[in-house]
């Protein structure tokens, strides 16, 4: 369907079924607020939107008022793009439902919703879709970007699950984007992020993936953690798809194991293989349910912390790479932020590199280095010590994961997609957003810009 309502003269409440906010009214503060502690800008408004109607109508004041847009849904980019200084924040979050068809396998899920929404609905019926690892991401970001969880080893990335997204373009109509509907922009939002259009709406395929998971963790001295590495990575090869491999090094241990969905018991046949691969100075073996999982790393502190981070693909793990990942200076373990591997392959692999904008399908893991903090007198050191830490795998490293950047640039966009991609991504950006309406992300700049 598209939409023809004109373009409003002035900004009424009334205009809206959500909330208007400005500077200096209640809740204006709060929904400036997002996950990063550092980000502190004041939009000239807030649209609480409450139905796509709203979304419509805020993207037609701000083009009318030629304000900034940001949009917002979970929050969680680092760079706190969602929040335009003296722009127009779209506030996605009033949009939040999930509809969940357990026959047909769908999910419609609204723009706004969180992650722990999308789980909370399907898993009464023992369904689920890749989403991601925190329950308090937004579904939209997550999904933009492409969208790593512990389903995609075996049923593909979040955006390999989509069938279709309701879009609000830069013109403040509404197009419904699927394999037969506007095609090219159904290409361009599975991985080419923010950068088309605010989505209203997705319909999810679902798999029947039960009710349980296992965890698998041990623990080993930083100075004996190269040789687990190794055996580590070697295990990661001929993992199960079931089974994501993860690895955390934080302080002076290194942590390895694995994530299974499924089973538990299926799932602890892994664990002689990699018991073998060094003695641990500590094992925690963990039955929990998917819903346990998918919560278990939520931030409790909400959006209280300074946060940044660095992010590569890594094509393989190399004994090179594993050495610059164990080498820190312990003097500096305070400082220093973690680092964490977590393994790709499986259904990620099986998607043709160019049935999605997402990209580096082919690459073994994902590194993230990450670090939090509460004191602004430290902002230098900490962004400083976590660009550091990221240097080092600089020249193991092959792409980046769109979602996983930080404040690169353009310089990261081309990290991100390939040249061809980038000259497709553009082609559908000149198609959607030629005047770059939406520039508040990791920006594929239209043609004429």
């Amino acid at each position: 369907m598209t939409t023809t309502a004109q373009y409003p003269r002035t900004v009424r409440a009334a205009d809206f079924d959500g909330q208007v906010l400005t500077p200096g009214t209640p809740g204006y503060d709060s929904a400036r607020t997002v996950w990063n502690g550092m980000i502190d800008r004041r939009p000239k408004l807030i649209v609480g939107c409450a139905s796509v109607s709203d979304v419509v109508t805020a993207v037609r004041t701000a083009r009318e008022r030629d304000l900034e847009i940001g949009v917002r849904c979970g929050g969680h980019n680092i760079l706190g793009l969602a929040v335009p200084d003296g722009g127009l924040m779209i506030d996605l979050t009033g949009l939040g439902r999930v509809t969940v068809d357990p026959v047909t396998r769908r999910a419609r899920v609204q723009g706004g919703a969180m992650l722990g929404a999308l789980d909370q609905a399907t898993q009464p019926f023992g369904l689920a879709t890749t989403a991601g690892n925190v329950s308090h991401t937004g579904v939209g970001g997550l999904t933009l970007g492409g969208g790593m969880g512990w389903l995609a080893r075996q049923h593909g990335l979040t955006c390999d699950n989509v069938v279709s997204c309701t879009v609000v373009t830069a013109d403040g109509d509404v197009v419904r984007a699927s394999a037969d509907e506007h095609p090219d922009l159904f290409w361009g939002l599975r991985g080419g992020g923010g950068n088309f259009g605010i989505v209203a709406e997705f319909e999810f395929r679902l798999h029947p993936v039960g009710t349980r998971a296992l965890a698998v963790e041990l623990t080993f001295p930083l100075d004996r953690a190269a040789a687990a590495l190794r055996g580590w990575r070697d295990l990661a090869e001929e993992a199960p798809r079931q089974a994501t491999l993860t690895a955390e090094i934080s302080g002076d241990t290194a942590t390895l194991g694995y994530v299974w969905v499924g089973d538990p018991e299926a799932g602890r046949a892994m664990l002689p293989a990699l018991r073998s691969i060094a003695v641990p100075s500590d094992e925690v073996v963990r039955e929990l349910s998917y819903t346990e999982l998918q919560t278990r790393d939520d931030s409790i502190e909400g959006h209280s912390y300074r946060r940044y981070w660095k992010g590569h693909y890594l094509p393989e793990l190399s004994d090179g790479a594993i050495g610059a990942l164990v080498d820190r200076d312990r003097d500096s373990a305070v400082t220093l932020p973690g680092a964490s591997l977590q393994a790709y392959g499986g259904a990620i692999a099986d998607v043709d590199d160019d049935a999605t904008a997402f990209s580096h399908r082919r690459t073994r893991f994902e590194y993230v280095t990450a670090v939090k903090w509460s004191d602004p007198g430290e902002d230098r050191l900490r962004m400083g010590a976590a660009r550091q830490v990221a240097a080092k795998l600089d020249p193991f490293a092959a792409g980046a994961y769109v979602n996983a950047l930080s404040d690169e640039g353009a310089s990261g966009v081309r990290r991100a997609y390939s040249e061809a991609k980038r000259a497709r991504l553009t082609a559908v950006k000149d198609a959607y957003d030629p005047d770059n309406v939406f520039h508040l992300n990791h920006n594929i700049a239209p043609t004429r810009h």
